[in-house]
């Protein structure tokens, strides 16, 4: 490729230069596109895996350091939030100085904050250096996606995306069964110690093989204002779905964070239109499939990490597993996922991506629906069959909306692409846990009450009650020492009959989005991938 195309940019109609690759592609490892994807492969799984694999090892991180519900949700919270509010501008960053460098960087900083979540002796901490962990990986995962685009050639790239799409997908639902094998086998604290070798393992390969890639009109300033006002109104959305089961949805403060969430995203639009070279260029959403990409990795992530959230306490602490069963016991969402991401790339090259993410949210809403039926006396064999269902159903939607949101944009803009694809999955992870967690709350602290009288349990003081519907939240019984047996098992089942009616009708919500994202799955469509600049082409 030795000609310039041009590309709007702005939504405006003006037309601005684009070059290739600034450096040709060399013989031998630097630069070939397999060896590339294998590497940022690395370095994205140590991402995605830590998605989920934190699942597993929340009820030991709450016993060990004493945290609360909200504690534990800001594990998840922080580390979602943190990724989401800076993807955009960790695209951006790679557009400027070159993808390679972005990403090797954020391999470092992420591995370090890792080790550093291992030594934490607080829950605070533990926060604290998860949210370095999301602004690390908020480097690294857009950079992926930027140095794929350049080195594939066009009629390859559809597959890398593939592969890449499966990583994501197997690591993401991989990471209950490598969380529990650790948490039991080890400590929590190894959950996090991993990423350190894998971290050091995608730095030497990185610094081998990658290759520069920086496009000639690359920005030359940033966004200052607009990452504020991004930044704030996500914050003050999640916070208020946070602390609305505490505050109250009828109350004062709770609609006041969510009316400034609101106001921030105007704002937000507003100066995007002014500025002369935008966080997200408003253009790029011109594109009706490119859209659609976005929002339908929003509503999947909702309904996937958000009720994932529940089942980890629902296997642990209502079925009394142990964190390596329950894991296994989640094996068929793994299992489902792995096979079926490439199965679902193949399907998509032959058909496009329509039918199969319209058929996957289907299958994933079914299963979410049957998740809602389960109860303490629920078999394995009935678990693992709706597990099964919503991994088959959710493989084409990882692969598939990737490749239309990459696929739909232009060349210039990979790094944005790749910071959109990256931040909708995370802005829907931390809604997901937010919104099913005010769900899960709300029914909690509704119904509990009325459980305990029935059961005709001693009365509890409104302090008493509040800290037994804490625990019932996370499916723990509130049983104090000494207990007479008898007196614990009928506490017993009010605190799990209670979770179970919660963690049902937060599957129905997240049953509910699925559905919408069906009809939203008709709005994709194939992106040609015109202008993939094909640097290690030669090595094909």
């Amino acid at each position: 490729m030795t000609s310039q195309t041009t590309i709007d940019t702005t939504g405006s109609g003006d037309k601005a230069p684009v070059a290739p690759s600034d450096k040709a592609p060399s013989d031998g490892l630097r630069g070939h596109p397999w060896f590339t994807l294998f590497t940022v492969a690395v370095g994205v799984m140590m991402v995605a895996l830590d998605g989920t694999i934190v699942a597993i090892a929340n009820p030991a991180i709450q016993k060990d350091l004493g945290a609360s519900f909200a504690d534990v949700q800001w594990i998840t919270n922080g580390y979602f939030l943190a990724l989401a509010v800076t993807l955009i501008t960790a695209g951006k960053l790679g557009d400027r100085f070159g993808h390679r460098q972005t990403f090797l960087i954020g391999v470092v900083g992420f591995a370090a904050a890792s080790g550093a979540i291992g030594f934490s002796s607080s829950i605070a901490l533990v926060v604290t250096f998860r949210v370095f962990q999301g602004l690390f990986g908020a480097l690294l995962m857009p950079a992926a996606l930027g140095l794929l685009r350049a080195t594939f050639p066009a009629e390859k790239l559809n597959m890398a995306i593939g592969i890449w799409g499966m990583v994501i997908g197997a690591s993401t639902a991989g990471g209950p069964i490598l969380g529990g094998l650790l948490v039991q086998h080890v400590s929590w604290q190894s959950v996090f110690f991993i990423n350190v070798p894998v971290g050091v393992i995608a730095l030497v390969l990185g610094l081998m093989i990658l290759l520069d890639h920086r496009a000639e009109n690359a920005p030359r300033s940033f966004d200052v204002l607009g990452i504020a006002l991004l930044s704030s109104a996500m914050f003050c959305l999640v916070w208020a779905l946070i602390k609305a089961p505490t505050w109250g949805w009828g109350d004062g403060l709770t609609w006041t964070f969510l009316g400034a969430s609101v106001l921030g995203f105007v704002l937000f639009a507003l100066w995007e239109k002014r500025v002369e070279e935008p966080l997200i260029p408003l253009g790029l959403f011109r594109s009706v499939p490119l859209s659609a990409g976005v929002v339908l990795m929003v509503l999947m992530a909702i309904a996937f990490l958000g009720g994932l959230f529940f089942v980890t306490f629902y296997l642990q602490n209502v079925h009394g597993m142990s964190p390596v069963d329950a894991g296994l016991h989640l094996l068929p969402l793994t299992g489902m996922m792995i096979v079926g991401s490439p199965l679902a790339g193949a399907l998509i090259t032959k058909t496009g991506p329509r039918i199969p993410l319209a058929g996957g949210m289907a299958l994933t809403a079914i299963s979410m629906y049957g998740m809602s039926t389960l109860d303490t006396g629920t078999s394995g064999a009935v678990m693992s069959l709706w597990f099964a269902g919503l991994g088959l159903g959710l493989a084409p939607v990882m692969v598939g909306a990737t490749e239309v949101i990459v696929g739909n944009a232009p060349m210039e803009l990979s790094g944005v692409a790749g910071g959109l694809q990256q931040a909708a999955m995370q802005i829907g992870g931390s809604l997901g846990t937010a919104v099913l967690g005010a769900v899960m709350a709300s029914k909690v602290d509704g119904d509990l009450a009325g459980n305990w009288a029935d059961a005709k349990l001693p009365p509890l003081t409104p302090a008493q009650l509040d800290q037994a519907s804490e625990a019932v939240q996370v499916g723990a019984a509130p049983v104090a020492p000494g207990t007479p047996a008898a007196l614990a098992e009928k506490i017993t089942t009010v605190a799990h009959d209670t979770f179970i009616s919660g963690m049902s009708l937060a599957c129905l919500v997240a049953a509910g989005v699925a559905v919408v994202a069906v009809f939203v799955a008709f709005l994709t469509k194939r992106g040609d991938n015109a202008e993939a600049a094909g640097a290690g082409a030669g090595h094909i």
